[in-house]
Order: structure tokens, then sequence, then C-alpha cells
């Protein structure tokens, strides 16, 4: 069993589990129309986040398959829970976890959801020692297809019309990455860095 130190320091954020205390900064964004399509339970009210956030608040592990290490995206500057990001070990044998991550609509486009995710990455290969990291998102969502395909996860499916939801089709792109890729890109840009520094 690894035991995960936390919180994790980034340049601008700080990754931690979720405490109950979160619920007001969580609700800020999980009850958001925009977001709520993309969560994994339902958090239109009060009650219901905070069921998410219960849930939230024991997932700070990955043990066995099905374990998820969901983690709150605070930045630093003034300690503003702005997100989540999570890794959910999807396969043993095959060393699989699926990616997720959200960052309120507020502080979008400010590259918190780049640094956070690459982050979840470094610890999914380097601690957990993954061998394929996968991740999904809407296909109308360029910004997080964009964030994918930048940090080296290839586009693998491309699903049409493959779910109702609220009346229109939805479609999704399947994004991954193994850990010989992640791990060879990360040492091309830490030599990069030494070159220029």
């Amino acid at each position: 069993m690894i035991v995960q130190d936390f919180p994790i320091e980034t340049k601008r954020l700080i990754l931690r589990p979720f405490q109950k205390s979160d619920l007001d900064a969580v609700m800020g964004y999980h009850a958001l129309p925009e977001v709520q399509r993309y969560l994994e339970w339902k958090a239109r009210d009060r009650v219901e986040v905070k069921s998410a956030l219960d849930a939230m608040v024991l997932q700070h592990r990955l043990q066995r398959p099905g374990d998820a290490l969901v983690l709150a995206v605070v930045r630093r500057s003034d300690d503003a829970l702005i997100g989540q990001v999570s890794l959910r070990w999807t396969d043993a044998t095959a060393g699989q976890a699926e990616l997720r991550f959200i960052i309120a609509p507020a502080q979008q486009r400010q590259g918190y959801a780049r640094e956070a995710v690459r982050e979840m990455l470094d610890i999914g290969f380097e601690r957990y020692g993954l061998h394929r990291i996968f991740a999904r998102c809407a296909a109308r969502n360029q910004a997080s297809a964009s964030l994918l395909r930048n940090l080296g996860l290839r586009l693998e499916a491309h699903y049409r019309e493959h779910a109702l939801f609220q009346g229109e089709w939805d479609e999704e792109l399947h994004f991954a990455i193994l850990d010989r890729e992640w791990l060879r890109g990360t040492k091309v840009k830490e030599l990069h860095r030494n070159m220029v520094a």
C-alpha cells in the first residue's frame, strides 16, 4: 500500500483531500448547470452536494480497483478551493486509472487545470506505478480536449451521439497516455529546462 503525503504543492496550487468544511466552496461549482452534467453524483442542491462531498472526503487513497483518489484544488495565493482532480483505479491487472478534473468556471483559462492534471499524472505514474491513464471529455469541451492533447494524451476514440442528455445527443472524446510516454515526455521537459537555466 502506498501512503500518499498531503498536501501536495505545485507552483500555484495545493492538492489535498476534501474536508466536510469544504461544502460551501464545492456547492459554488457543483450546483452550476454547466458543471452538473459532468459529475459522477447528482449535485443540484445543498443536500445532494453534501452527499457528494461526504463520498469525496473518504476517497483519498488507491488500495484496490474501484478506489479513487479525489483531491481538492486549492489556490495557494488565497486558499480558495477552485475545483477538484481525481484518479479512479479501474483495473489492477492492466494498471489503469481514469483521470477526471473540474475547475470552477470562474477560475478557468488561467492554467489551473493544467497544473493540477499534470501533478495527478505524475502521482499516478510515479507514485502508484500505473501503466495507463485515460480521460474522457465532452466533444464540445474544446478547452479540456486541448489541455489533454497538450499534456501528451492521445485521442483514442470519439463516441458520436452515444447518449441523450436533456434532449440533446452527447458526444464524448476518450484520451489516454502510457507510463513510458509520460515519463519520457517528463524527462525531455526536464532536460530542456536544465539547458535553458
